[in-house]
């Protein structure tokens, strides 16, 4: 729910904060009740009245020193593995299943389940089976909380910034959107629906978190003790700060009430992204869920640990500064990649990581981290910078880093995971002033050498440019990995079929690589 508004950027300055022992956690019950209106969604027949550009209320390009050349640079891209190709589908936008948008950006994210996969999308979210045959919708995201009362702000409120999860461990889906309209007046609410079984169309248990001030760019990540949330905080004009929420995951798996536990950090913290789990085997007894934000040159890892029976003992901490090689954000955090035929150029929204921040645990006990964001290089605007943290638990290290950017196409918003033998797959945008906005993704695997990427691959090439009075991308898209294999990913990113405003589409397209059986 992001455009950035006509007075520009906010400026704040970000230092290492104080390790949050100082600060007692913020507990906090929600509203709660039992949905099953999401049954027998129909299909297609959404139409919009009004178009609206929606405002973005985060700072841009405070997080590292600009100018500065980039350490990573990839010179040569390896030979592209052969990659075997599964669904490829029109996800939810223009003309797709009888939608049409109203607001920019999509928030293109999604997610890939036991047998489906539900994309969700600024203001809509549909479910398909995993060959791309639409299920259910597109229905509006605040259907699905119908049954916190006719009146509540989550049930009323239809405001976007939506995350689809899959709990891999559970079998359940974790949906998620804010409701920050009037909320001054009516409160600000992190609203969160758990499906009861693996069906996504079926019923859900619904919960409505408050929070104390405007809860933007909310981000989720499943974790076996909790559901934890991330958010950048703004009182007014004025950025507060991250703030790290964790939700009771057990009682929400059983359809009770549940609380959230909750740090809030100062404006020196920004972008905090929750770790999100793949693969079936758990993070090591006990473990914290890490968090990641950038600042100049270094990573900076939290540990979030909560204890909902005794909740003074829950402790949010860090950071732990992994020092990486040196980069500019993409367009100093702002708006500079181009299009063809226009003058028009897209926002990078490269002040932050890009979601998710994806952990998996080896069955050889190796802990691993990988996460991206978009940088400045020598080649284009924008190229894709990643990294493999591994032993978060014990003694961080940054294992690997690369900076994908083989020609002077910009590439941004990318959305980064592994597969269960180590495999690393990167989803993103792709644009010049040549080449119209596209979809694209390329692969590390695990027998390639560090910090190298191969030779990309096309998911579907954009046939238009955004037009003039609209930078916004994004703001985010998203890689998951099939739990049925835990090899197959899913990626979801959006793309213009033809020239104008306010009329993105979006892909969905699966595909696995040899090397993982």
């Amino acid at each position: 729910m992001r455009i950035i508004s006509a007075a520009g950027s906010l400026a704040i300055a970000l230092a290492v904060s104080v390790a949050a022992f100082a600060q007692a956690p913020e507990v906090s019950g929600s509203d709660h009740g039992h949905s099953d209106k999401v049954k027998n969604m129909p299909v297609g027949g959404y139409t919009n009245e009004y178009r609206k550009e929606k405002p973005l209320r985060l700072p841009h390009g405070i997080l590292a020193t600009q100018n500065q050349p980039d350490g990573a640079q990839q010179k040569s891209v390896l030979p592209n593995a052969a990659v075997t190709s599964g669904a490829s589908f029109p996800g939810v936008g223009e003309g797709d299943y009888g939608y049409s948008p109203d607001s920019a950006p999509p928030d293109t994210n999604g997610a890939v389940g036991a047998n489906q996969y539900v994309q969700w999308v600024n203001e809509s979210f549909a479910v398909f089976d995993k060959a791309g045959h639409l299920i259910s919708g597109p229905v509006e995201g605040n259907q699905l909380f119908k049954d916190l009362g006719p009146a509540h702000p989550c049930a009323v409120n239809n405001d976007g910034d939506p995350i689809a999860q899959y709990d891999k461990a559970a079998g359940r889906w974790v949906m998620t959107q804010f409701s920050v309209t009037n909320g001054s007046s009516q409160g600000f609410y992190q609203c969160v629906a758990v499906s009861d079984t693996s069906d996504a169309t079926g019923a859900y248990s619904v919960y409505a978190f408050k929070e104390p001030n405007f809860n933007d760019y909310p981000k989720l990540g499943v974790w076996p003790d909790a559901y934890y949330v991330t958010f950048n905080i703004f009182s007014g004009n004025s950025f507060v700060g991250s703030r790290a929420c964790a939700l009771n995951r057990s009682a929400m798996l059983a359809g009770q009430p549940a609380t959230q536990v909750c740090f809030q950090e100062s404006s020196s913290v920004a972008s905090l992204l929750p770790s999100d789990l793949d693969g079936m085997i758990a993070p090591p007894a006990g473990a914290p869920n890490f968090l990641l934000t950038y600042s100049s040159s270094a990573l900076k890892l939290y540990k979030f640990h909560v204890d909902f029976t005794k909740t003074s003992n829950s402790t949010f901490t860090g950071p732990t500064s992994l020092s990486v090689s040196s980069f500019t954000p993409a367009c100093n955090g702002g708006t500079c990649i181009p299009q063809p035929g226009t003058k028009q150029q897209l926002d990078s929204l490269a002040d932050r990581l890009m979601y998710r921040l994806a952990y998996r645990h080896f069955a050889d006990g190796h802990e691993a981290l990988v996460v991206n964001h978009s940088v400045a290089t020598s080649t284009a605007a924008s190229g894709i910078r990643w990294y493999e943290i591994r032993n978060p638990s014990t003694t961080p290290v940054v294992y690997q880093q690369g900076t994908f950017s083989p020609d002077s196409t910009s590439r941004w918003m990318g959305s980064i995971t592994m597969d269960k033998v180590g495999n690393i797959i990167v989803g993103y945008s792709a644009s010049s002033s040549s080449v119209h906005p596209s979809i694209r993704y390329t692969v590390h695997t695990s027998a390639d050498a560090l910090g190298a990427m191969e030779s990309e691959n096309t998911i579907i090439a954009g046939s238009g440019s955004q037009q003039k009075r609209l930078n916004r991308w994004g703001d985010y898209s998203a890689m998951t990995v099939d739990p049925g294999d835990d090899c197959t990913v899913f990626y979801t990113n959006e793309y213009l079929k033809t020239d104008g405003t306010f009329n993105w589409s979006t892909w969905v397209s699966s595909f696995k690589l040899p090397s993982c059986h």
